[in-house]
């Protein structure tokens, strides 16, 4: 995938940004999971399923990021993949907060910042990987 050099810093910076988002998901989500201690305390009522998502979703941030640094195709796809996923544990996570189920008050935050970040990070790669084609079919 080649591309314009503006192109080419958008591409390192979104990736970065998603290695970044993944690494501190990993470790403030393994922190709530594994550790009992101050982070699980101030996690308040969290939602085990969301918690999980977002833990191994992580996993899946630091590849998506590594894939858009080498400007690799799939690494647009992994990003709507989880921009979608996310979208989806959302809608699982308000049916659970409808049914009464107790949720900590900056879950529906986190989320909507997930979900927010992937869907834009997801169509900047594709915007990026589409114009690499463009100027690959054009020289």
């Amino acid at each position: 995938m080649t591309a314009h050099p503006q192109h080419r810093v958008w591409i390192r910076l979104m990736s970065l940004l998603a290695i970044g988002f993944g690494l501190l998901t990993l470790r403030e989500g393994g922190a709530v999971l594994f550790v009992d201690g101050a982070a699980r305390q101030a996690a308040g009522h969290y939602v085990p399923f969301v918690l999980w998502f977002n833990f191994l979703a992580g996993f899946a941030y630091v590849v998506a990021g590594v894939g858009l640094w080498l400007r690799r195709r799939w690494a647009a796809w992994l990003a709507l993949a989880i921009a979608l996923t996310t979208a989806l544990v959302f809608l699982a996570f308000g049916l659970h907060v409808a049914l009464g189920g107790a949720w900590a008050h900056r879950t529906p935050v986190a989320m909507t910042l997930r979900t927010l970040v992937w869907l834009g990070i997801a169509v900047l790669a594709r915007r990026s990987s589409a114009s690499a084609v463009s100027v690959a079919h054009t020289r």
